[in-house]
């Protein structure tokens, strides 16, 4: 039983759940208000951001950079690029540039613009995210990008020449990309003293940031004939500001799903209408409890909760359901990633539901391993998910760790990925950028040495840098090693299946993820499943695919996920038109699997992995660090168990799980990487 108590109380009253679930102590109640309908210049101006138009467009025109410090709620990331727009800075063909590090939030606020400006989405305003494009060359003025984007775009045009305005938004989060661009965008602004910057955040640590951007404070003059002003100016803007009670559990909860389950039940029984955000780790969790939540009002005659997931993978039909109105009567729970916590905005959120977690790569460069970990999230996420909760009137959050721990345990802001994370596609990237010295790069927080090394190793055996640490051919794609293995296979003559490989590894799953038929799931997977294991899998099932005319109703019939499969088939025409710009002759191998493993081996030989001898529950070791893994419950290997595999990525839970592994023989490592692995590292398994 969960128990909740707001800080600052005394002697509450307790109010008891009659149905036996979550205890909560009682305040006054929340008063409703809403703004009703209004015209969109009236709701623009309604906006925080609306009263401080006039100071953040002369602090633009006045300083190179600005920092925008701006609660959620508060309209930075809609209205700014607007007022930009009206003040002039698109006119003479410039283009105005916001960036998100998330596709869904790019894809949300353009169309959110879009609306406001009453213009179509892909003329004036675009967008572009991975694989998607929905902009005009003549008329988009306005262009919002993820962070990785933009990088690519600085391949074709380094100096970013036809952006006379870039905007950083949810710089906080501190992405690879998000890091990566803002040390580059330092150094174009050397060469294009014209480029204005803004670094747009909710709670960014404003001055550290000023003082990395501070171009003045380095030159040590104090030249005023400058234009703009070198020195970053800060500015804060206030939310919206309706208050949010905080509350924290009495002890520390044994199960978080359980837990955020009995507290959305308890909302619902107890507090008076309006849409409750729950945030979890993944995707799995988010199932999970939409799965408990559904049986529980099945029986327990709540028909009134309207279950919504959120999360990146989800297709964007599904995603669009949780930014529709919540019908009169009823209320809605959206169970969310931490996408929710920034960027989104979900009018209708009264009550948020915090786990405390979230799920982040963090990766060991001794081992040479990166996994995916729920790890508890910072007090700045702590804030950010709590603000959710006070967009349109009063809100409550109930937090499912105490106070003790939030004030003790809880570190200020997170570990920025850079510091986290495997460096391989961004060396690569910022060689394919002509950065050739990467250990002196200017980084706004600086990654590891060992990590830096790591990926300058296996980028070299790879074969993408020669002798000297220089790029061996321009980079076509964003990862290394699924380049290698379509480079690859032009020699195995195999061109055709790595690239539909490719496409299929690109995306998070092509399975429909489904609770409580997992042995219909099974059944479905073996219709496809071969003794070579997942990569070939994928060829079966998207041959499949094809011969179905791109069925809906066959991908349905066989638990496969309808859009993922599009998207795999959408990513692969890219592909084949990238590979066939390198040169690369598309060639089908026609059936013969060994030459595709051959590939496969050739792009992921640093993950290989061996079957300890006498192993009766599937432990390998991987070769070059012997770090103990097992074979992920979804692949179609699991309990097989060939002695010798390479793996796409690891996934850590109770224990580190491959993920898409394939069978080889340990004699195609030598020959791949003759210079990574010695034959002594490859000695038989004794039988």
């Amino acid at each position: 039983m969960t128990r909740f108590w707001k800080p600052g109380t005394e002697n509450p009253r307790l109010l008891d759940d009659e149905e036996g679930g979550v205890i909560f102590y009682n305040t006054s109640s929340s008063s409703s208000s809403g703004y009703g309908h209004m015209n969109m210049d009236k709701q623009r101006q309604r906006l925080p951001v609306y009263k401080y138009r006039t100071a953040i467009l002369y602090l633009v025109e006045k300083h190179a950079t600005t920092i925008i410090v701006g609660e959620t709620g508060s309209g930075k990331t809609t209205q700014i690029p607007q007022y930009l727009k009206e003040a002039g800075w698109a006119e003479g063909g410039r283009v105005i540039a916001c960036t998100q590090p998330r596709r869904l939030a790019v894809q949300t606020v353009a169309s959110r613009v879009a609306e406001e400006m009453s213009v179509k989405l892909g003329e004036e305003v675009g967008y572009t995210i991975r694989f998607e494009d929905l902009t005009n060359n003549d008329l988009t003025r306005i262009k919002f990008h993820t962070d990785g984007v933009l990088l690519r775009e600085m391949m074709d045009d380094p100096l970013l020449s036809k952006y006379s305005v870039i905007m950083v938004d949810e710089a906080h989060e501190r992405s690879l990309s998000t890091d990566i661009l803002l040390g580059l965008l330092k150094k174009i602004q050397r060469r294009r003293p014209e480029l204005r910057l803004i670094i747009a955040s909710a709670t960014i640590e404003a001055k550290s940031m000023a003082s990395f951007f501070n171009a003045r404070k380095r030159q040590g003059q104090d030249d005023e004939q400058i234009e703009p002003n070198k020195e970053p100016a800060i500015i804060s803007v206030e939310g919206r500001g309706f208050n949010v009670q905080i509350y924290y559990v009495e002890e520390p909860v044994p199960d978080y799903l359980r837990a955020v389950v009995s507290t959305v039940l308890s909302i619902d029984d107890l507090e008076p209408m309006g849409d409750v955000l729950v945030f979890l780790t993944g995707q799995d969790d988010i199932d999970a409890a939409i799965q408990m939540l559904t049986e529980d009002s099945q029986s327990n005659r709540k028909k009134g909760l309207i279950v919504l997931p959120l999360y990146s993978g989800l297709p964007r039909a599904d995603q669009d359901l949780v930014f529709s109105p919540t019908p009169r009567g009823r209320r809605k729970v959206v169970i969310s990633t931490n996408i929710a916590e920034t960027s989104l905005t979900l009018e209708g959120v009264v009550y948020v539901v915090d786990c405390g977690f979230t799920k982040q790569r963090i990766y060991n460069p001794m081992t040479d391993i990166e996994n995916l970990v729920v790890t508890s999230i910072s007090k700045a996420s702590a804030r950010q998910r709590a603000g959710r909760a006070g967009r349109t009137r009063p809100g409550k959050c109930y937090r499912l760790y105490t106070e003790e721990y939030f004030i003790n345990e809880m570190s200020a802001y997170g570990i920025p990925e850079m510091q986290r994370s495997n460096l391989v596609p961004c060396v690569i990237q910022l060689k394919a950028l002509g950065v050739d010295n990467i250990l002196g790069f200017d980084w706004p927080s600086s990654p590891s040495p060992e990590a830096l090394i790591r990926a300058l190793e296996v980028l070299y055996s790879l074969g993408v840098l020669d002798d000297d640490a220089k790029l061996t051919s321009p980079a076509g794609f964003q990862d290394p090693m699924i380049s290698k293995m379509i480079l690859a296979s032009n020699d195995f003559g195999c061109s055709e299946e790595a690239i539909t490989i490719a496409a299929v590894l690109s995306i998070q799953s092509i399975w429909f993820s489904s609770k409580g038929v997992q042995k219909e799931m099974d059944e479905a997977k073996l219709r496809f499943a071969v003794s070579e294991g997942d990569h070939v899998t994928f060829l079966n099932v998207y041959k499949g695919f094809i011969e179905s005319g791109k069925s809906s109703n066959w991908c349905h019939k066989n638990f496969l996920n309808y859009q993922a499969m599009r998207k795999v088939h959408e990513i692969r025409l890219q592909l084949r038109r990238i590979v066939q710009r390198l040169g690369i002759t598309l060639k089908s191998c026609e059936g013969d699997m060994k030459v595709v493993r051959k590939a496969v081996t050739a792009g992921f030989f640093a993950n290989a992995c061996r079957l300890e001898a006498f192993s009766h529950n599937g432990l390998y070791k991987t070769i070059r660090s012997s770090q103990e893994v097992y074979i992920h419950p979804s692949s179609v290997l699991f309990r097989v168990n060939p002695k010798w595999i390479v793996f796409h990525s690891i996934v850590s839970t109770d224990r580190q799980y491959m993920r898409n592994v394939i069978s080889i023989d340990p004699s195609w490592l030598t020959e791949a990487a003759p210079h990574f692995y010695q034959h002594k590292q490859l000695n038989p398994i004794p039988h």
